[in-house]
């Protein structure tokens, strides 16, 4: 009777031993946490939330524009993704710089990225928004690359991309919002660098325009320094209209 006894003993733990190391089912208590809690970071879902609500903001400048617009019809449906064009810069998180940045356009560029809320991301999008394209040979007023204005965060070769490129763009940007820490951000995204491609002298000068079009004297008769230049004499020309207007006004 003992040595059966302690037999089935020893059969009793060695059962008890193999169900706690190779568990048929799981247990009912990990059943319970895993079903009712959710173990994550304030991080984690901080950055899910913001990947999975980009709201670029509509910008565009040439060409490009016309890919990016592409995306919000029914082909491409960029809607899926989370994206919600917005017109107003303190709602967007995004701008994808699409088409040529002049001179004249960076002072509105540049603020209309420092209007939007904290924290932001930037896309450029083709050749002439990366280093100037096309118009970097021949053209002074064009800036050579956007990042001279603002940070950029990721770059779309092509002259134009296709929309599936502003796709793989925007999924590469998800990656990278979702590896940041709160902790972090303030000292990633100080901007280290900006200024103009071409350090120039523009002078101001007196506006061409000035809204007379048909009542300006030029119209009637050319300037006085035009008619000294060429050598005419106009006096007489200019005593018969007057001649003229004041027999119309008599009449």
């Amino acid at each position: 009777m003992t040595s059966n006894t302690s037999s089935e003993l020893a059969a009793l733990q060695q059962q008890q031993k193999e169900k706690i190391l190779n568990p048929i089912n799981r247990t009912q208590v990990t059943s319970d946490l895993s079903e009712n809690v959710i173990l994550t970071t304030v991080d984690d879902i901080y950055n899910w939330a913001r990947l999975s609500s980009l709201w670029p903001m509509l910008y565009g400048t040439a060409c490009c524009f016309i890919e990016m617009a592409a995306l919000i019809g029914s082909r491409f449906d960029f809607d899926r993704y989370g994206l919600v064009p917005r017109s107003s810069p303190r709602q967007s998180d995004l701008i994808i710089t699409a088409g040529t940045v002049t001179m004249k356009m960076a002072p509105a560029l540049v603020r209309l990225y420092e209007e939007m809320p904290e924290p932001k991301y930037v896309i450029a999008m083709g050749a002439c928004t990366i280093t100037g394209g096309m118009f970097s040979t021949d053209s002074p007023s064009a800036v050579r690359g956007v990042d001279k204005l603002i940070p950029v965060d990721l770059y779309i070769p092509g002259c134009p991309p296709r929309p599936e490129a502003i796709f793989d763009a925007v999924i590469k940007l998800r990656k990278k919002i979702s590896n940041e820490s709160i902790q972090e951000r303030a000292s990633l995204q100080q901007q280290v660098h900006r200024f103009y491609s071409t350090a120039h002298n523009m002078k101001p000068v007196a506006p061409i325009l000035t809204g007379k079009y048909i009542q300006s004297e030029t119209r009637q008769a050319p300037p006085k320094e035009l008619t000294e230049a060429m050598g005419m004499d106009i006096a007489p020309a200019l005593a018969a209209q007057e001649k003229e207007k004041e027999e119309i006004n008599r009449g």
